[in-house]
């Protein structure tokens, strides 16, 4: 591994942002190009402002008189650095947790705002919640929406590059438009009304590209966990990963794989065995006596203490299901584990039919697995499409595809005399009812912005944050309600793009992505190819090209809430500069034999850090209510209160977009009967 010192650093401020410079004496950080200037626009964490800090836009230190969004040069997409919660997005959400916030908040400014309807969070479904609601009330109908972040779609992130004349687009969180269940007639509906054809989707990807130039998934064994630094095709990948189209499997490509994987004698054969071998582990069991108990124990005790596998086998398939679950094999169901068609189950005699306790994105749908799109900067685009209904001044253009290349408009959000105003850099830090929940006809909601504090108010408000905030700001909901609130443990992800100036290491290398078990990031993937509305991919591997890394911070062996709670405090102790090293050295390790330099290859880093990501969803081993039944949190916690709704996909416990249309919907219509 390269040494991870902290080096001596200063800043730069340039006409088009903050560039950070290090200055290295140690001649590894030299060679991953520590040094090199690449935008870090965003780039305060970890970093002490000295000099040249009165240059800085006012935005960043949440200092301003005139809203910052009315810049013309206020563009977040654009920027680069530390993104996702960004510094100055959760400072004030933090100090009410802390319990500080209220000793020096002072009195709240009375805007003199009133709204039919107040939305605290501005991602999909705060956005939702604002179109159901219009739609029912009318055209006439006030709204506020209020985003703690200095961009609109919450968890659906948008990222810009420019490389040379190459203009590229990553996703900085929500991939698709996917869900393992199918989407519901409301979020079908909403999909199509903003003009989103799913079956079109395609003639916009390019499902060949990588398959014509020779490239497969790879997996990357590190020396530290297997030995060796060895890069290998992967002859499986895991139903819901971003590769999942490009693996043909087959007698060669596990061949090719035994022979070059660095793993023990014992670990190959036992490999071999557990896809072959038709074993039955718990003979004379019923099939629905089997499911109980495989969803009782996890993955990883499955291979180690029932099948009895080589240690290599388990450590290799640890970190498989990350991208779904945030954590590893360790914490993730045997029976969830058969539904994704890992190996083991061959023999088992189990009847197709889900077990108890199993995991939604564990069973198959055939009709779910055909509804996806994926839009090059991810479901960023829905939020775009969102806001263009709502505020169509906003986001120029008139269908789904133009959505992609249409540069908006922040300056146009919140607008006096707009009937829907979304205003960012604005953290909900109390809302109430004007008096009793059951006989008030108003609702008041004080929000922290630019280091003031303002009202205003609302006849109703819905609460489409994060659950885990609720009972900070809305004190007045009954504890039953805020303890559910509160069980909703979110799942820290980091979704990082790096725009490379090629990717020729990729093809000498054969790889068009790299699961990487043992690695800072566990996931490597080239951009889908998509090309739509004018946005065209980079098809050569000369050309520019966005590549997205995926970590889920999670401490194996212990429960999954506390995997989460761990890893959300890694991600806010850790720097932009230790990030960046990780990146550029996993990069060198995986590539380098292909010819990748990281110092002259890379043109830009962006990390959408989300300590607070996925919703938590239910799991057999650690939940009982969902294994055996009864009342789940999420049913408790996103009950009405007064003229008070809530809404997100925490309101069902299930990460995806689908769940957060449907909750904005049921919100919508409890608001209507208050």
């Amino acid at each position: 591994m390269f040494p991870v010192e902290h080096s001596a650093c200063f800043l730069s401020v340039f006409s088009r942002g903050i560039f950070w410079e290090v200055l290295v004496s140690d001649p590894q950080d030299r060679e991953l190009g520590m040094k090199r200037k690449i935008t870090r626009r965003d780039f305060l964490n970890g970093v002490r402002i000295t000099a040249g800090a009165a240059m800085l836009p006012p935005r960043l230190f949440g200092a301003f008189d005139q809203p910052a969004e009315k810049s013309a040069n206020y563009y977040p997409p654009g920027l680069t650095g530390l993104r996702g919660s960004h510094p100055g997005s959760f400072d004030a959400a933090h100090s009410l947790r802390d319990g500080t916030f209220w000793d020096s908040a002072g009195k709240p400014e009375d805007t003199g705002e009133l709204y039919d309807l107040i939305i605290v969070g501005g991602g999909i479904s705060g956005l939702a919640a604002a179109h159901f609601y219009r739609k029912a009330v009318g055209e006439r109908a006030r709204i506020l929406v209020l985003d703690n972040h200095d961009d609109f779609g919450g968890h659906a992130k948008r990222n810009e590059f420019r490389v040379g004349n190459a203009f590229r687009i990553g996703f900085g969180g929500t991939f698709s438009i996917e869900s393992p269940a199918p989407y519901s007639s409301v979020a079908q509906g909403l999909v199509r009304e903003l003009g989103i054809d799913v079956a079109s989707y395609p003639q916009y990807v390019d499902k060949n590209l990588y398959r014509s130039l020779g490239l497969r998934p790879h997996i990357f064994f590190d020396k530290e966990t297997f030995g060796a630094d060895k890069l290998v095709v992967s002859p499986q990948t895991l139903r819901g990963s971003e590769a999942e189209d490009t693996t043909p499997e087959g007698a060669e490509v596990w061949k090719k794989f035994y022979a070059d994987a660095p793993i023990a004698e014992q670990a190959r054969r036992d490999l071999q065995r557990l896809y072959q071998e038709k074993k039955d582990y718990y003979p004379g069991l019923s099939s629905d006596e089997k499911k109980a108990k495989l969803a009782r124990i996890s993955y990883a005790s499955f291979l180690k203490d029932v099948a009895a596998a080589h240690e290599d086998i388990v450590k290799m398939y640890q970190a498989l299901p990350h991208p779904l679950f945030g954590v590893g094999i360790d914490a993730v169901a045997a029976q969830d584990a058969w539904g994704f068609n890992l190996p083991g189950f061959e023999g088992m005699k189990l009847d197709p039919a889900p077990g108890k306790g199993m995991n939604r994105d564990a069973i198959p749908n055939e009709e779910a697995d055909k509804y996806f799109f994926h839009f090059p900067d991810g479901n960023a685009s829905i939020a775009r499409l969102l806001v263009r209904r709502l505020i169509p001044d906003a986001i120029p253009g008139q269908s789904a595809r133009d959505v992609v290349t249409a540069k908006a408009n922040y300056s146009k959000l919140d607008q006096s005399g707009s009937g829907v105003r979304i205003r960012l850099n604005s953290t909900a830090v109390r809302v109430k009812h004007l008096g009793d929940h059951a006989s008030a006809k108003e609702v008041e909601v004080a929000y922290a912005r630019g280091g003031k504090l303002y009202t205003a108010k609302a006849k109703s408000a819905i609460l489409a944050c994060w659950h885990v905030v609720i009972p900070y700001i809305c004190d007045e909901l009954p504890d039953q309600q805020k303890e559910a609130l509160a069980s909703a443990q979110k799942v820290p992800l980091l979704y990082t793009n790096v725009a490379l100036r090629n990717w020729t290491s990729f093809q000498k290398m054969g790889a068009n992505s790299v699961y990487a078990p043992g690695m800072y990031h566990t996931y490597v993937n080239l951009d889908l190819p998509v090309s739509i509305g004018g946005y065209e991919c980079a098809r050569k591997p000369e050309e520019a090209m966005v590549v997205h890394m995926m970590k889920t911070p999670c401490r194996p062996g212990r429960p999954a809430r506390d995997q989460h709670r761990l890893g959300r405090a890694e991600l806010f102790n850790t720097t932009f500069e230790t990030m960046e090293r990780k990146i550029r050295e996993q990069l060198a390790r995986t590539l380098g034999p292909g010819g990748f330099d990281p110092a002259r290859d890379i043109a830009a880093i962006t990390v959408n850090r989300w300590p607070h990501g996925y919703a938590y969803e239910y799991n057999s081993l650690f939940d009982s209510f969902w294994l055996e039944g009864g009342e789940t949190p999420c049913s408790v916690a996103r009950k009405p209160y007064g003229r008070i709704a809530i809404a997100n996909a925490d309101a069902d416990a299930y990460a995806y977009t689908d769940s957060a249309m449907d909750q904005a919907y049921r919100a919508v219509g409890e608001i209507m009967k208050a």
